[in-house]
């Protein structure tokens, strides 16, 4: 019998319903050959959400805001950039590349941006984990992780959200870790839903669609059912593509296209239109062009006997529609779990990898997820772990 669990969806505006989970327990120990999912109350995690945009602007933008959060204006190579929700609101056109490599302004300005956050959340020094997607984990790992562990000399003008001006802040990354985005979502899994068999893990991001076959002896199972596919950007490409056949829209940048797709609505010429239709199809051709084909190609049926479930992660999972659709194709194979808020499953997972090489210690963990979408910062709240 397929089962799946309340939570949070990007229903249409008309319908959008929400649901609270209560307190799981973590009651075992599972070993990878270089991490431990630690036995602990799950502890309560504490989520900073940044939007993945930024632009460069002389411009000032006094007391826009009086948060830190809300009104990031980071310096890099002599010039100022705005970033997350200043930007989309005082930008012209706040853009980011998807899948950025670790020396690319992109990556640089949205790292910076989410260190300065976890500083003013748990001061110094911190242990970070961050990740790539399963393609480009190879490719970037040790450079990530060279650039990652050090004192980073991070400059911001906090004049956009209080009396102050420029400032200079250092933020001491003593110790760190390079994971693929699925294993953290893995092992979060592992730790905050005591799921202690194998299972598929399916992590549904903006930039890629990542498989993996997860087993509680290893990091990987079988790496070869570890892979990547395009992400929730085809749909909305696709998006975008049906919308100019009713209005022109070249003017908007790519997070304008991807809100329209959580909301299902648009505003076009001043206009609030309603597109649930056609989020219907392009997530349902995403499903059929993309989702399916890939998982698939991915997994033989020797994976299919052994794992005992489906696990979803990433902004995708909080499609009903792409969740009916993965409920209709497994219904007669395996149950399909969606846990609390899937969205923040990798960083969760990151957090608790930091935690795991602090030795134990929460107070300095940090996870950073530099999704392409949402970069998301997330820290323990002190007292909430029970190790």
């Amino acid at each position: 019998m397929l089962k799946i669990k309340p939570f949070n969806l990007f229903f249409p505006s008309k319908s959008q319903k929400k649901h609270k989970y209560g307190s799981r327990l973590l009651n075992n120990i599972t070993h990878t050959p270089h991490l431990t999912v630690l036995k602990m109350n799950v502890p309560e995690f504490e989520i900073t959400t940044i939007p993945s945009i930024f632009e460069s602007s002389p411009n000032t933008f006094d007391k826009t805001t009086n948060q830190l959060v809300k009104g990031l204006k980071i310096k890099h190579d002599n010039k100022f950039y705005i970033v997350g929700e200043l930007a989309e609101n005082e930008g012209i056109m706040p853009h980011k590349e998807i899948n950025c490599s670790p020396d690319s302004l992109d990556y640089n300005i949205m790292m910076k941006s989410a260190l300065l956050v976890a500083n003013a959340k748990i001061g110094n020094p911190i242990t970070v984990t961050t990740g790539f997607p399963f393609a480009t984990y190879r490719l970037n790992r040790d450079e990530a992780q060279k650039n990652l562990i050090k004192d980073h000399l991070v400059e911001h003008d906090a004049s956009t959200f209080s009396n102050g001006s420029v400032r200079k802040m250092v933020i001491e990354v003593k110790s760190g870790k390079i994971l693929p985005e699925v294993l953290a979502a893995s092992l979060a899994v592992r730790t905050i839903e005591n799921f202690n068999q194998d299972f598929f893990m399916f992590s549904l991001g903006y930039g890629t669609f990542e498989t993996m076959f997860s087993s509680p002896s290893s990091d990987f199972s079988t790496q070869r059912a570890s892979s990547s596919a395009l992400g929730l950007v085809y749909a909305v490409d696709l998006l975008r593509d049906e919308l100019n056949n009713m209005q022109y829209t070249s003017m908007q940048n790519d997070r304008y296209f991807d809100l329209a797709l959580q909301n299902a609505y648009i505003f076009l010429n001043r206009k609030k239109v309603d597109i649930t239709d056609i989020r219907k199809e392009v997530l349902n051709r995403y499903y059929d062009n993309i989702i399916s084909p890939h998982v698939k190609r991915a997994f033989t049926d020797k994976e299919f006997s052994k794992a005992k479930a489906i696990y979803l992660s990433g902004g995708g999972a909080l499609y009903p529609e792409l969740v009916a659709r993965f409920m209709e194709e497994f219904k007669d194979i395996m149950e399909v779990k969606i846990p609390d808020n899937p969205n923040h499953l990798a960083v969760k997972g990151y957090c608790l990898t930091s935690a795991k090489i602090n030795g134990e210690d929460t107070t300095q963990a940090v996870g950073i997820d530099l999704g392409n979408s949402s970069t998301i910062v997330c820290t323990i709240k002190p007292g909430t772990e029970d190790y």
